[in-house]
């Protein structure tokens, strides 16, 4: 029984409804303890800030730094232990599931363009101040106007991306590769086979650290250390990717991973509207061009790269080095904005004087909560019906082609 419920925990992927609805859950039971929401850039930025102080860029008076609070170290910030989290949380079920590979992409030009996809989607991602958790997963539920202009216009750039991503020129030619030799395979499985312990000295070392923060008195950093753990463990054992939810719909009509998410988006909205209502300050953003330019690059920039920013995540832990380079990439495009944020005038000229809505104080509580729940549930059955009616590379099908399917069966 044992063995039967290791293998159904580690070594087979959880149902996406199942571990977004929990994600959901989690997410919103963060914001009520912590204040804040899940998010991950903010901190990429801050990793940015860290690496140009390194080499002796003094970044104390860059007006975006400032707007998102950098001081300290990662293990200060709950933000920090959030994304630290995340990657253990990850890196813990591939090692348990004996998975842990390293894999370089047999085109190396893959390396260049998911690095660029990177940049591109991490500038995106700080221009609309959030990405696709604290922009879209989790701004939904605080009831932020903006999160739902950024959604949509992540979509379309995400088909753009599509569009990019499928042209002979950025494909190239294949590079087929040598099947490796039965005892490489066989020495590969051997070492593998260490992985599970070295999962569970992890294990034991995260364990210290969150304990450590509860005897010396920060819960909050331990709440983080707790909450990001298992948002690692979910995204990786759900296999959540917002660019897959996206770009499936215009490659394939899949909308798996789309419908989950709206329904994990449901839950969480339920529950932190709960908390809202009881008195947790809601997180609202401002709503205006650098929401729409930030959305489309995001979206851009994740099909570009393979991956958004849960994505890469867990599959950077699974060894990976493409996502590796997408990480990199995410920081030094967060890095560029924030540089550009008062240096280059692009608060002036795309934020500034752009109002916050708050779907709450606009339409009254019952109205923002039937209100949302309507639009999300729009949003799942549209995806449902775009999946049916989906003629794969040919787009939606019409009464002819329908027609024509019926008549072959």
């Amino acid at each position: 029984m044992l063995r039967d419920l290791y293998r159904t925990v580690f070594q087979r992927y959880w149902n996406p409804y199942v571990s977004i609805s929990i994600a959901g859950v989690l997410s919103a039971l963060y914001f009520g303890f912590t204040g804040t929401v899940w998010a991950v850039t903010g901190e990429f930025t801050r990793f940015g800030g860290h690496i140009l102080q390194w080499f002796g860029v003094d970044v104390s008076n860059w007006a975006y730094f400032k707007l998102i609070h950098f001081s300290g170290t990662p293990v200060d910030r709950t933000d920090g232990w959030v994304v630290i989290g995340m990657l253990c949380g990850a890196l813990i079920t591939v090692l348990l599931s004996n998975s842990f590979k390293i894999r370089i992409p047999q085109q190396k030009r893959r390396l260049i363009q998911g690095f660029i996809g990177g940049v591109v989607a991490g500038f995106g991602a700080r221009l609309a101040l959030g990405c696709n958790l604290a922009a879209f997963f989790t701004g939904v539920p605080q009831f932020s106007f903006h999160s739902w202009v950024f959604m949509v216009t992540t979509a379309i750039g995400t088909y753009v991306g599509v569009k990019v991503i499928n042209t002979r020129w950025w494909r190239g030619k294949p590079n087929l590769r040598r099947a490796t030799p039965a005892n490489q395979v066989a020495a590969a499985t051997a070492a593998r086979s260490f992985q599970p312990i070295i999962g569970m000295f992890v294990v034991l070392a995260y364990a210290v650290i969150t304990i450590r923060y509860f005897i010396i008195g920060k819960p909050l950093l331990a709440a983080a250390c707790i909450a990001g753990l298992l948002f690692g463990i979910l995204i990786e054992r759900g296999q959540i990717c917002f660019t897959s939810a996206f770009r499936d719909l215009w490659i394939s009509g899949r909308a798996v991973m789309t419908k989950a998410i709206a329904v994990g988006i449901i839950v969480s909205t339920i529950v932190t509207f709960f908390y809202i209502q009881h008195g947790a300050p809601a997180q609202i953003k401002i709503v205006g061009p650098s929401t729409i330019i930030g959305g489309l690059l995001f979206g851009f920039g994740i099909v570009l790269a393979g991956g958004c920013e849960t994505g890469m995540m867990y599959r950077a832990m699974e060894g990976q080095v493409l996502f590796w380079i997408v990480g990199l990439g995410n920081i030094v495009g967060a890095s560029i904005l924030a540089y550009g944020w008062d240096h280059l005038g692009i608060f002036n000229t795309f934020a500034k004087g752009w109002p916050k809505i708050n779907l709450i104080h606009t339409w009254g509580p019952a109205g923002a909560l039937c209100g949302t729940l309507a639009m999300l549930f729009a949003w799942f059955f549209l995806s449902r019906w775009w999946e049916k009616n989906y003629r794969y590379g040919k787009g939606l099908k019409t009464s002819e082609s329908i027609s024509k399917d019926t008549v072959e069966v």
